[in-house]
């Protein structure tokens, strides 16, 4: 495997990075404040994300995700996921029913717990049943932000 490492800047939410390996992607860190490295070589797919931030609507659907470690289970959730539309959000119960397995919150909870894929696979979509939930290490705050910025809340 020969990944490709781009780092870029999003102006107000700080830096990202993709991992490509032949234009799939492999891992996908959010933008945040962070030291250190220079913005790596320019992508197309980095102007995608750069637009998004910038309010631009994209499902990402066409972008190839590296899924072959996933079980059914969990692919049946990404691909849910990846069909919630932008400005929408869902309840973890509401994805696991759409994945086809009603009664399985707290296995999609995981499996949006482990994405690497952040903006591609949407997890910041799924809301629990009372509330916006959680969003693991970038916490409730930047879920906040993105629904915010694609008009959810």
């Amino acid at each position: 495997m020969d990944v490709q490492r781009v780092r870029y800047d999003v102006p107000g939410w700080g830096v990202g990075e993709l991992w490509l390996d032949e234009g799939v992607v492999v891992n996908h860190e959010s933008p945040v404040a962070r030291a250190g490295g220079e913005e790596g070589p320019s992508h197309p797919l980095v102007e995608r994300v750069r637009a998004y931030f910038a309010g631009a609507r994209d499902a990402f659907a066409d972008v190839e995700l590296d899924l072959v470690e996933c079980t059914g289970f969990q692919r049946a959730v990404v691909d849910a996921l990846r069909a919630v539309p932008y400005g929408e959000t869902v309840t973890y119960g509401e994805l696991a029913a759409l994945a086809g397995h009603p009664g399985a919150q707290r296995a999609a909870g995981t499996v949006c717990a482990r994405n690497r894929f952040f903006l591609f696979v949407p997890c910041h979509r799924v809301v629990g049943a009372e509330s916006l939930g959680s969003y693991g290490s970038l916490g409730v705050g930047y879920k906040r932000r993105l629904l915010e910025l694609e008009g959810a809340l």
